[in-house]
């Protein structure tokens, strides 16, 4: 696991730089388009598997208020058992970098070329893993699971006690 951290460090550190410059101009935006895509695919693949039925994906960044839109999915057929996988689904993102940097740690590793290249195509994933405030809000949107994940545990607590 050391190794994966260590892997990763450079992705981090341009991650920090990218976050930065963004600011500065919209310009910048373009350092984040792989995070993005990354991240508009998330919602789009999962919500495709559950039947939240995406009908429109955009990772053309967009200015709404004082704030920019760096991309967006759009659902015909969000519901309480899909809205907060789809709504959530960049968290997944994360395992992106974790599994390239466990695939290249792999036995004796060094930081060669290909790493360089991978470290611009990761570092924007750390920048995109998390989810919106809008995604959050269309996540609430799940609460049932709330009330199933706790009945459940409660049942399995009754159980492992009877």
């Amino acid at each position: 696991m050391g190794d994966i951290l260590l892997y990763l460090v450079p992705s981090l550190a341009l991650a920090f730089l990218i976050w930065l410059v963004t600011s500065l101009h919209p310009l910048f935006f373009l350092f984040s388009a792989a995070g993005t895509l990354c991240h508009e695919l998330a919602h789009f693949s999962v919500g495709l598997l559950l039947g939240a039925e995406p009908t429109g994906f955009s990772i053309i960044p967009r200015r709404t208020g004082r704030t920019w839109e760096l991309g967006s999915v759009t659902f015909a057929n969000l519901r309480w058992y899909n809205a907060a996988p789809a709504a959530l689904a960049p968290l997944l993102v994360l395992l992106v970098p974790l599994a390239v940097a466990w695939w290249r740690t792999r036995g004796a590793w060094h930081f060669g070329p290909a790493d360089l290249a991978l470290t611009l195509l990761l570092a924007p994933q750390f920048l995109s893993f998390w989810p919106s405030p809008v995604d959050w809000r269309l996540a609430v949107r799940s609460w049932p699971w709330l009330v199933i994940i706790l009945v459940t545990a409660v049942a399995a607590q009754f159980l492992k006690l009877g």
